[in-house]
């Protein structure tokens, strides 16, 4: 279904919603229709930022001789502490 359009009504989104986003996670666009006109369209969310295997393709194609020091992975973990919340309480045993 990747990079298909779907047309759909709002009465249809909003019929199963569940199934419209089912069809978005499998990559597909929808297109929201009122009166036979497009009102609106979902579609997959694009990924923000570059994964880190991205990174280091990146350096190596530009030449880069970046050695990474001892305490990279230190910075790494301080800084997804920064960006992520913190974890909630923890759920109990089953």
């Amino acid at each position: 279904m990747k990079d298909m359009a779907v047309h759909m009504t709002e009465v249809e989104v909003a019929r199963d919603l569940h199934a419209v986003l089912e069809k978005v996670r499998q990559g597909a666009e929808v297109v929201v229709e009122q009166d036979n006109r497009p009102m609106a369209v979902i579609r997959p969310a694009r990924p923000s930022g570059r994964l880190l295997s991205e990174c280091i393709a990146l350096a190596d194609a530009r030449g880069s001789t970046v050695t990474l020091d001892e305490g990279f992975a230190k910075d790494v973990e301080e800084g997804i502490g920064i960006c992520l919340p913190p974890p909630g309480p923890a759920e109990p045993a089953r």
